[in-house]
């Protein structure tokens, strides 16, 4: 299955079941906590962390319903605590995540920012994934089109697309194909299941 079009015709790797939708899917479409020394649970975003994992969806919802349902402490056959706002930790981290990434990219000139460069690149043909700010203007935006058989990503602010490329804010992003590139689109994959559903909740849905 390919999610959010993230091609399926590479290798898939292991696949782990979710606690809380008993879905059977890929790794890099779950995220991985362990319990601490502590008996507390931890998100290990990076899937390192020694111990045995525990997998949940990259939903917002799925995530909250292992929150209430207690299926951290039935997973783990164990009694275990889950720390406030784990959550919104995890949609922290992974926005993180993305921003690291997308910042290697940089440096290792496979990304652009600033309209004027990103549509010189698409011109040229060079983007396998286009990005831009969820805050930015809409007008503004629209004049950038996702490449062929490429991918978007809108789901990152201004500010944490400054962070990724050294600047204040960004708008306008884009990635050449290669390298991390594949990662980036994974690891955004992952935020948006976590921080859209969020969006949907307290706001009418778009």
């Amino acid at each position: 299955m390919g999610r959010g079009g993230v091609p399926k015709d590479r290798t898939d790797g292991p696949e782990r079941k979710c606690i809380a939708t008993g879905e059977v899917q890929p790794k890099h479409g779950l995220i991985r906590f362990v319990v601490g020394p502590e008996g507390q649970i931890v998100p290990d975003i990076l899937g390192k962390l020694p111990g045995r994992g525990i997998y949940v969806a990259a939903d917002r919802d799925a995530l909250e319903l292992a929150v209430k349902k207690k299926l951290f402490s039935r997973a783990a056959k164990t009694q275990v605590t889950v720390p406030e706002g784990l959550v919104d930790e995890v949609e922290r981290q992974l926005a993180r995540r993305v921003v690291d990434l997308i910042s290697l990219q940089r440096k290792g000139g496979k990304a652009v920012a600033g309209y004027e460069k990103v549509k010189s690149w698409l011109q040229t043909e060079e983007v396998e994934v286009l990005i831009q700010a969820s805050d930015g203007s809409g007008r503004g935006k629209s004049k950038l089109s996702t490449p062929h058989y490429g991918h978007y990503i809108g789901w990152l602010t201004a500010d944490e697309l400054g962070l990724a490329f050294g600047r204040q804010t960004v708008i306008h992003g884009a990635l050449a194909s290669g390298g991390l590139t594949l990662r980036v689109v994974e690891e955004a994959q992952r935020l948006k299941g976590v921080r859209e559903g969020k969006a949907g909740k307290g706001q009418s849905k778009g």
